[in-house]
């Protein structure tokens, strides 16, 4: 059986507005975060993120799981819908550091994501038609998303 390889892609660079805590119970927290903009650059896609869409966090016993759903705009003009899904997990001092501004390695703390696609545009169909794993990381008040292929 062949191993898995890994082609980057491209990076997803998300503008992001405050969250809104909308709760659940005492086990778990419900959070929305609204993506505002950003943009995509690498050597397989470059673009941008459009305003709308959000992130829906779910954290139980420290680890979020996460939802983003929100759109791209190809250079060519093409719009490719992109479902996010993942996982956060931090220490409550990384979590801190994180929400004061500061930029912490991506070792310190675990920000996975799975993204898919989808467009009908034969130029960008690659998108619709590959399994794609994320490293995430927040910087500079962005939420960054390196994308990989899986080959």
């Amino acid at each position: 059986m062949n191993e898995p390889a890994l082609e980057y892609a491209f990076e997803i660079r998300v503008d992001i507005g405050p969250f809104e805590r909308i709760g659940r119970s005492a086990d778990e927290e419900l959070t929305f975060t609204p993506i505002t903009g950003g943009t995509v650059a690498g050597p397989l896609l470059t673009g941008v993120v459009l305003p709308g869409g959000g992130d829906w966090a779910v954290e139980r016993s420290g680890t979020a799981q996460l939802e983003a759903r929100y759109l791209l705009r190809a250079d060519d003009g093409t719009v490719i819908d992109i479902l996010n899904r993942g996982y956060y997990r931090a220490s409550e001092e990384v979590t801190e550091r994180v929400a004061a501004g500061e930029n912490v390695a991506e070792e310190e703390y675990y920000f996975r994501t799975a993204p898919v696609f989808q467009t009908d545009v034969p130029a960008h169909r690659w998108l619709a038609e590959h399994q794609f794993v994320g490293l995430a990381r927040d910087e500079d008040g962005q939420v960054c998303v390196r994308v990989y292929v899986v080959r």
